[in-house]
């Protein structure tokens, strides 16, 4: 049964989860997977809207923010708020990252890299399908 906690994080059952999620948004949401680099949805995408998590619907990053980093994941300078993500130190797969996860639902979203266009220097790359986009 979903639940949200006092502090309004999403608490769901593994098959709740699977049951809402595509398998490939229950892959990189639930199992840290990344999806092929240019194969998703938003990757050259820039309509206007904001982005949500795809897991429970909590605002993440706005049009405004997004940019062509070329790197094949859609890619954001700023999230529409510091509240929205959390991060943890990712050191699999032989790198040094840090991992950009939704602090509502805790769903794995991407990853952070200060190689990113001014004011903030960030890229945040995010895979397509933690996202759904919603139009202006």
């Amino acid at each position: 049964m979903t639940a949200k906690t006092q502090n309004g994080h999403v608490e769901k059952s593994e098959q709740e989860w699977r049951d809402e999620l595509t398998p490939i948004q229950y892959a990189v949401l639930r199992e840290k997977a990344t999806e092929r680099p240019f194969t998703g949805e938003y990757d050259l995408s820039f309509d206007p809207g904001t982005y949500v998590c795809a897991g429970c619907g909590q605002p993440l990053f706005s049009s405004d923010d997004k940019f062509d980093s070329g790197c094949g994941w859609p890619a954001f300078s700023a999230p529409v708020g510091a509240e929205s993500l959390d991060e943890e130190h990712d050191t699999s797969h032989g790198m040094i990252r840090t991992e950009v996860l939704c602090s509502r639902c805790s769903g794995h979203l991407g990853h952070v890299f200060d190689d990113g266009p001014g004011p903030t220097g960030l890229r945040y790359c995010i895979n397509s399908a933690a996202l759904k986009l919603e139009p202006k």
